[in-house]
């Protein structure tokens, strides 16, 4: 018997859904039989005979009306065993219509086929039938849900007993998905949240659990044989993070997450999967506002070109600027697997978004997917005349700073000349506005990759007050934005301590007190979309990195997220420095060096100006010396041109005055 209702409830589990005609049909014959039923009952307390043939004239009527009426409001395209209010609504209706229609039937050819009802009983046959028809509908439905939980509920899918956290829209959009959803592995026991006040309600039949303290979490954790709470959105956790979060982790419960805010809809409804909650979601800061009608005005019906955009900026300013309506995009990089990458990524996307309307020939006109490298003066000329590019978002660049310490000629060739070749083509072609991605790190320098950048902003700013001051011909407008690290980049400390973590350990920290300001890609995406539409030329405009992060306080919650005990079943190992590498970044909004703008959390740079043709002088001669990979004279020129770059923990602190 065990064996026949296993296979029983893995068919009716993972058997497709019941064809919208059968549904139709299956409706239609309930609500004949109730039409039946009630002319039968009705007849009986009143007295009334009539012909068998009356009984037949009723339930053909009866039946082909239902079809209609059914069909006509669609009441056949809803899954039954996931049947909604609104799909019990629009039943009602039908059903109503139905009655109106046997109504005017019944009185039209009342002397025709012998009904023996008055006037009066005919009205109240009809609404008794509403009445019947309606109850029998629902309660198949009804039935439906509860033999399908019944399976659900007796088999290996339900590997997850979880609670949803809060009791709003949201938290009941979860809790609805993940009923609904027939591949999920949870069970929903109940919502839960935080307030001082004990008490306990229901919603969705479900109880809500409040709690106030670490000892009844517990309690409810055992009792409930709970292992997963899901949070509705960022915010929820992001409240939590410090109470019910580190409770969870105590008691070795899993938490999930809907991946982004803006996923979740005002109207409760779910447009993707949850997920395990990461320390990304922790980090995170209130969602950034920007002015969607200024961007569009921006960008609407332009041609943009983004370079490194297969890079974890680049992508996602492609992705960004995609959404838009822009009249064509090109994603330029010199990294052939990452390009293809997110090639076929927004070509999903886009497939996903237009269904069947979808056309491959549009697709590659409006996206340019573009093999270049911005060192080769050559193919940029080749790919500006061919794409015209109207904005451009300049993005590639060198990043690591141990790597550039080894290697300075290439950060100076990559970093510095390649952002002179872009802006330089973006001058010659009549590019309308460039704006270059920065870093904090070219704030005071200590190493040679935070010096390259800065020595990039020096040329694109210098370059831009020439434009204004008539003493280079062009109009194309400079801006630049810094920022700090970024949340999941490529090869950032958050992917590299997961990998640690996913082996075993040790996780690998270079300083027990270093620390570093932290920004999600959305996030530093977005505020440089709007600084882009801020920008008049020549500044370079700072965004608020909110409080610094403890680079060793992170690697211990990722550890406790991941279920282990820091130190004891992951080790945290201190390796000292790196080479260029400080442990205190550069505050980037400080007020005394920089200027508000309308945005609160967007400023402008004070920095040092500089006059275009001793630039020009001294960037020819930083050039040959990288190009020559004379790498202690290309320092050197470096510390020339920015007094302020000071070496840190570097072989190239000799040269430091």
């Amino acid at each position: 018997m065990s064996k026949l209702f296993n296979s029983l409830s893995n068919t009716i589990l993972n058997s497709p859904y019941i064809s919208r005609w059968s549904v139709l049909m299956i409706d239609s014959l309930i609500s004949t039989f109730a039409t039946l039923s009630v002319y039968l009952v009705l007849g009986f307390f009143t007295r009334s005979e009539a012909p068998f043939s009356t009984f037949g004239f009723i339930a053909l009527t009866a039946l082909v009306v239902s079809l209609l009426v059914f069909y006509l409001f669609g009441t056949h395209r809803g899954i039954m065993r996931h049947t909604t209010m609104g799909e019990v609504i629009r039943i009602s209706f039908a059903l109503l219509v139905k009655s109106v229609i046997l109504l005017g039937l019944y009185i039209a050819l009342k002397p025709y086929y012998g009904i023996t009802f008055n006037y009066t009983q005919l009205c109240i046959s009809q609404i008794w039938d509403l009445v019947c028809s309606l109850a029998l509908l629902v309660a198949v439905r009804m039935f439906l849900i509860y033999i399908y939980e019944l399976f659900l509920a007796s088999t290996h899918k339900i590997s997850k007993r979880v609670l949803i956290y809060g009791d709003d829209a949201k938290s009941v959009a979860v809790a609805t998905y993940l009923s609904k959803n027939k591949h999920a592995e949870y069970r929903i026991v109940g919502f839960i949240k935080m307030q001082k006040r004990i008490s306990r309600h229901k919603l969705q039949n479900l109880t809500v659990y409040t709690i106030d303290r670490y000892e009844y979490f517990s309690e409810v954790i055992k009792k409930r044989g709970v292992n997963a709470i899901v949070f509705p959105s960022q915010a929820s956790a992001m409240a939590e993070k410090e109470r019910l979060i580190e409770y969870c982790i105590k008691e070795h419960i899993r938490v999930f997450i809907l991946p982004q805010m803006n996923e979740v809809s005002e109207d409760g409804a779910i447009h993707t999967q949850i997920r395990e909650i990461r320390i990304e979601d922790l980090l995170g800061r209130e969602e950034i506002k920007i002015n969607m009608e200024e961007i569009k005005g921006f960008l609407g019906g332009k041609r943009v070109m983004v370079t490194g955009g297969a890079g974890s900026i680049g992508s996602e300013l492609a992705r960004l600027v995609s959404s838009f309506d822009i009249e064509q995009i090109i994603v330029l990089d010199n990294a052939e697997t990452p390009l293809h990458n997110i090639q076929l990524e927004l070509t999903d996307r886009e497939k996903n978004k237009q269904g069947v309307n979808f056309n491959l020939d549009e697709f590659g006109k409006r996206y340019k997917f573009v093999i270049a490298d911005v060192r080769d003066v050559l193919r940029l000329e080749k790919v500006f005349e061919a794409y015209r590019p109207q904005i451009v978002f300049h993005a590639a660049a060198y990043k690591h700073v141990p790597l550039m310490e080894d290697n300075p000629c290439e950060a100076i060739n990559v970093n510095v000349q390649g952002s002179r070749n872009m802006a330089d083509a973006c001058v010659k072609h009549g590019v309308e506005k460039m704006i270059m991605v920065s870093t904090d790190k070219a704030v005071n320098p200590t190493n040679v990759m935070g010096c390259s950048k800065r020595l990039a902003e020096i040329y694109v700013q210098t370059l831009s007050r020439a434009i204004i001051s008539g003493e280079v011909k062009g109009n194309t407008k400079f801006i630049t934005t810094r920022f700090g690290n970024v949340l999941g980049s490529n090869g950032s400390v958050i992917p590299r301590f997961r990998e640690q973590i996913v082996n075993g350990g040790p996780v690998t920290v270079t300083h027990k007190d270093i620390i570093r300001f932290f920004m999600t890609i959305p996030e530093a995406c977005r505020l440089v979309m709007e600084a882009a539409t801020m920008g008049e030329g020549f500044e370079i405009f700072v965004f608020d990195m909110g409080e610094p992060v403890r680079i060793a306080d992170l690697a211990r919650n990722m550890i406790s997220l991941a279920g282990f005990e820091p130190d004891k079943d992951i080790k945290i190992v201190y390796t000292g420095l790196r080479p260029g590498e400080k442990l205190y970044e550069e505050l980037l909004n400080d007020k005394e060096c920089t200027i508000p703008t309308e945005h609160k959390k967007i400023s402008v740079a004070k920095v040092r100006e500089y006059k275009y043709q001793e630039i020009l002088e001294w960037y020819s001669t930083l050039k040959e010396l990288a190009f020559s990979m004379d790498k202690d004279g290309t320092v050197k020129q470096m510390k020339f041109i920015v007094p302020e770059f000071k070496s840190q923990n570097s072989i190239y602190s000799k040269f430091d005055k």
